[in-house]
């Protein structure tokens, strides 16, 4: 799900911002590798000007250019600052500022890092990690993770003003709903909007973790009032195709994708949508091309093609199960008996609608079929989802 941008521009009137995406993995070569030759070093930024100071002291005049949107002027006054008092984090944290907002985000990892090494606590280099983790980089598990823990700790301080505190409860509903944690990003996003009512970007927050939750009515309702929002009605239009493909209401729901689209046709594209029987074919084809201990294991189990994800299945568990699954696995593991009178008690599940949304195009849904089906077998061998992520099964 793509998010937001600049920092600056974030808190707390936020809805012009957006996540960076997770790259693509490359297509795979068709010919013969040449030998890869050392890399070339990236070139170096630009010597920075010296500090305009205007009367001020380095990291004074740092905080009013960031605060002003100067950031190349607030980061040669912040290194000046930095140089000047080495020890002090509440530099390095404004040098992490400016960097993340040039976009020079491995340098904003290192002094932000640096500034929190030099004084943990400190408020505004955990509100800027968790941000740069949590909103700006792509959203990997690892950075979502950190900038969760960085929110997070900045929420547990009991010093944090009453201004930090809706911020960084925001950064914390953004990870924990990337994360899949949407019951506690629910809770952050509330914390927000009991103080900015009408907060767009924790509407939408709330709205996603509604969605989440499987509380659809509540989720449609939130969206809707999205719709007209600049930043978020692409996402809201997606949304509302969602809830009403769910209900079969197609042609409403196809409206709501096409609108989407429309807004935000980077984000939305138009799906590689396979048909019933192409999409069984996919299914079994990729069965067929498992290793054979795998296929030994599934003997017994069926692996079905379906649409979307029934209600029963979301809420077969506690939290429920997101709506956007690309499959879901059904009974005990193979490891423990079958204690139920269902027959067969164990099997698989792969969501047409859900694998195509989830990928661009048709080879991309052929792998994204590979991978679900090997995640489903790692739950068939009693794996959880934290060891499949840890395998790149996510």
């Amino acid at each position: 799900m793509l998010r937001r941008g600049s920092f600056a521009l974030c808190f707390l009137l936020l809805g012009a911002c957006q996540r960076t995406p997770a790259p693509a993995a490359p297509p795979v070569a068709e010919v013969a590798p040449v030998p890869a030759a050392t890399p070339a070093a990236p070139p170096a930024p630009a010597p920075l000007s010296p500090c305009k100071a205007r009367g001020q002291a380095p990291l004074d005049a740092a905080l009013l250019y960031l605060d002003e949107g100067q950031s190349l002027d607030a980061l040669a006054c912040a290194a000046q600052a930095s140089a000047l008092a080495p020890d002090s984090a509440s530099a390095h944290a404004a040098r992490g500022e400016a960097l993340a907002a040039l976009e020079r985000t491995a340098e904003a990892q290192v002094a932000y890092a640096r500034a929190l090494a030099l004084e943990p606590g400190h408020p505004d280099a955990l509100l800027g990690a968790a941000h740069l983790y949590a909103v700006q980089l792509p959203s990997l598990r690892e950075y979502d993770e950190l900038g969760a823990l960085y929110a997070e700790r900045g929420l547990s301080q009991a010093e944090v003003s009453p201004e930090m505190l809706p911020r960084f409860a925001l950064v914390s509903a953004i990870a924990l709903n990337d994360l899949g944690q949407s019951r506690e990003a629910l809770q952050r996003a509330q914390l927000v909007l009991a103080r900015h009512p009408d907060d767009a970007e924790a509407s939408y927050e709330k709205a996603l973790a509604l969605f989440e939750l499987c509380r659809f009515a509540e989720a449609r309702a939130a969206f809707t009032r999205l719709v007209d929002d600049a930043a978020r009605g692409a996402h809201a239009h997606y949304h509302l195709g969602l809830l009403l493909e769910r209900e079969g209401k197609w042609p409403r729901a196809r409206s709501h994708f096409d609108k989407a689209r429309v807004l935000s046709p980077q984000d939305f594209p138009e799906p590689p949508m396979p048909s019933e029987a192409e999409f069984r074919e996919e299914v079994a084809r990729a069965v067929a091309a498992l290793p054979e201990d795998m296929r030994r294991d599934l003997t017994g189990v069926p692996v079905r093609a379906e649409a979307l994800p029934a209600d029963d299945d979301l809420l077969s568990g506690e939290p429920p199960l997101s709506p956007t699954i690309l499959g879901i696995f059904r009974g005990p593991p193979l490891s423990e008996p079958c204690d139920g009178t269902e027959t067969p008690c164990r099997s698989v599940a792969l969501y047409r609608l859900n694998l195509a949304r989830a990928v661009r195009t048709r080879e991309e849904l052929r792998e994204q079929i590979k991978v679900t089906l090997l995640h489903e077998v790692g739950h068939l061998r009693g794996e959880d989802d934290q060891e499949l992520a840890a395998r790149g099964l996510e």
